[in-house]
C-alpha cells in the first residue's frame, strides 16, 4: 500500500534507524557509471512499520541535509517543484493555510517494501558526512478511524542521524524504516495532547542489502488464542508480528518494546484482515540473516514501559538479499 511518489531532489533508497546512517554497501560501478571519482551518488526514501488504532500518520519533511564533510552542508529541499506544490495540502498551519516547501508523507500508507523516494539520483562531494539531518515542519498529524487528528511533534522539528561514508564514485541507496509501533509515544504516555516522534523507532538500512518478510496467519490460530478476528475497521489490526535477530530463541526470552528482557524486537508489524478470508503481515526492508518471528494477540506495547507479551506461535525465517520471505497460515 504505498505510494512512489517523489519530491523535488528525489532519492531514492534509505531508511532512517536510531543507530543513525551508515556507509554500508553501495559501491560504485566505474563501468556503468558515469559519475566523476569526486563525486558520489546519494539516494534515500521512506518505508513504515504501522503504528496501531491510526489510520494516518502524516509526517511533514521540509528538507534534508548532508553536513560534516567539509564541502558545506548539502541540502536538499523539499516541495519546491511544481508537481510538488500543486499537490502539497497535507501539512497545513493553525490557521489551516499550506505550510510552503514542504512534502506530507502518510507513512501508513508505505507498509512492507513500499517506500517514498525524497531523493533519487543526487550528485554530491564524495566523502565522509558527520550528520544526516532531516528537518520536519510543523503540520505532521495522526489520524484515528474516528476521523480524530491529534498532532505528531519531532523535538526541535529534526531527525539528526549520524551520516553516511559515500565514497568517490558509488552510488548509494539508504532506506529510512519507521518502526511507529516503537517510536512513536502516545499522549497519555509523554504527558502532552498530542503525539511525539521519538529517533529510538528509527531504522536505517542499505536498500542494497536488505530483504522483506511478508505472510499471513491461520484464522483458527487467531480464533484459539481470542484474537479480535472482525475488526471495525479493516485498517486496524487484529494482531501483530515481532522479528527478532537470531533463530530459535526461547520465547521466554523474547522482550516488548519497553521490556529488558534478552532479546528487544528488531521490527513489528500488524495482523490485518483483507475483509475477506485472510490475515496478513508485511514487513519491509529487513538486513539479511536470521530471525525468529513470533506472533501476539497483545496490541498494547507502550515502548516507555515494559509490557508483558503473550506470543502465541514462534517460527524461524531466513531473510535474503533482494528476496521477500513468506511465512503462510502461522
Amino acid at each position: 500500500m504505498k505510494q512512489k511518489l517523489t519530491a523535488l531532489a528525489m532519492l531514492t533508497g534509505a531508511v532512517l534507524t536510531s543507530a543513525g546512517l551508515t556507509g554500508c554497501g553501495g559501491g560504485g560501478d566505474s563501468s556503468t557509471s558515469p559519475t566523476p571519482i569526486s563525486t558520489a551518488q546519494f539516494s534515500f526514501q521512506v518505508s513504515d512499520a504501522p503504528v496501531d488504532q491510526a489510520v494516518a500518520v502524516v509526517l511533514c519533511f521540509n528538507a534534508i541535509e548532508l553536513s560534516g564533510n567539509g564541502a558545506g552542508v548539502q541540502r536538499f529541499q523539499l516541495g519546491t517543484d511544481a508537481v510538488a506544490a500543486a499537490t502539497n495540502n497535507s501539512c497545513l498551519n493553525n490557521q489551516g493555510q499550506v505550510i510552503a516547501n514542504t512534502r506530507g508523507v502518510d507513512l501508513l500508507q508505505l507498509q512492507g517494501a513500499q517506500a517514498f523516494a525524497l531523493v533519487s539520483g543526487a550528485t554530491v562531494p564524495a566523502g565522509d558526512y558527520g550528520q544526516l539531518r532531516l528537518v520536519v515542519a510543523d503540520g505532521s498529524y495522526v489520524q484515528h478511524a474516528d476521523g480524530t487528528r491529534q498532532a505528531l511533534t519531532v523535538p526541535s522539528n529534526e531527525i539528526k542521524l549520524k551520516g553516511p561514508v559515500l565514497s568517490a564514485g558509488g552510488t548509494f541507496n539508504y532506506t529510512l524504516e519507521f518502526d511507529l509501533r516503537k517510536a512513536m509515544v502516545a499522549p497519555n504516555s509523554n504527558g502532552n495532547r498530542g503525539y511525539l516522534l521519538k529517533p529510538t523507532g528509527l531504522r536505517l538500512v542499505d536498500t542494497s542489502a536488505i530483504g522483506h518478510l511478508q505472510g499471513t496467519v491461520a484464522e483458527g490460530l487467531l480464533l484459539e488464542a481470542g484474537c479480535p478476528v472482525v475488526p471495525q475497521e479493516n485498517r486496524l489490526p487484529v494482531a501483530a508480528v515481532y522479528l527478532y535477530k537470531g533463530a530459535d530463541l526461547p520465547i521466554e526470552s523474547l522482550s516488548d518494546y519497553g521490556g529488558v528482557l534478552l532479546n528487544s524486537p528488531y521490527a513489528s508489524a500488524p495482523v490485518l484482515f483483507d475483509g475477506a478470508s485472510q490475515y496478513n503481515y508485511q514487513l519491509g526492508y529487513v538486513d539479511a540473516g536470521t530471525y525468529t518471528a513470533a506472533v501476539t494477540c497483545q496490541l498494547t506495547d507502550d515502548p516507555e514501559q515494559a509490557d508483558m507479551l503473550n506470543f502465541i506461535q514462534l517460527k524461524n525465517v531466513t531473510i535474503s538479499t533482494g528476496k521477500t520471505a513468506q511465512i503462510l497460515n502461522f
